[in-house]
């Protein structure tokens, strides 16, 4: 079967439109992502032994294992508990917990470059820990880790894609449909794919703008 250009530019608006999906799914995600892993990380730097340990375990775990089966196990494992959700809701449960962690990585590490001095100092000057993570630390961690945070973007996004098994109606599950009515997978993969590497090259454009501006910032 050859491939057909004209076929693949018939489909494309339906892929575009189902894109919309992703795009709201990977958006709710990295935000919660964000909060979460931020709060995670200051959470972490407390140091009480115990809640490490646990946060140790949910991190290994998180590292340890494939984000599908993470998947599954949100949506087929948890309502026998009674969590009972949504496919969409939870895809986002999964991703954003598997994303929370390493977004919390990202800032740790980060956090390891900041001078002990300035937290010292807004100490003395009598600044509450609160006050001090929100106006000292996590601006600048949050500066000096803007690459890694654009790249986990781009693998939420493509994460995104994961959902189709639990029959979210995204790009790829659209594509899969398309493909299995027009017996013509060649050309509705391509579109996905197509779809994905559009979507991952406008957020990679987004970071290096906001590098940029935080680069011009610090100067």
């Amino acid at each position: 079967m050859k491939f057909n250009v004209d076929y693949l530019l018939s489909i494309l608006p339906r892929l575009i439109d189902a894109s919309l999906v992703n795009i709201r799914l990977a958006l709710i995600i990295m935000a919660i992502s964000l909060i979460l892993g931020t709060s995670l990380t200051v959470l972490r730097a407390a140091k009480l032994p115990v809640v490490n340990e646990v946060i140790a375990v949910v991190i290994s775990f998180v590292r340890g294992t494939p984000l599908l089966i993470q998947i599954f196990i949100a949506y087929y494992v948890l309502p026998a508990i009674g969590l009972d959700m949504s496919p969409q809701v939870a895809g986002v449960a999964a991703i954003s917990f598997n994303s929370m962690v390493f977004v919390s990585e990202t800032l740790r590490g980060g956090l390891s470059t900041i001078d002990p001095g300035q937290i010292e100092a807004s100490t003395a000057l009598g600044l509450p820990p609160r006050a001090i993570w929100r106006k000292v630390v996590l601006p600048q961690v949050f500066r000096r880790v803007v690459p890694v945070l654009i790249n986990e973007a781009t693998i939420v996004v493509k994460g995104t894609a994961l959902l189709s098994v639990i029959t979210v109606i995204e790009v790829l599950r659209t594509a899969q449909q398309i493909a299995a009515s027009s017996f013509r997978p060649f050309e509705t993969l391509v579109g996905a794919a197509l779809i994905f590497l559009v979507l991952n090259l406008a957020i990679s454009l987004a970071g290096k703008v906001a590098e940029a501006r935080f680069s011009l910032a610090r100067a």
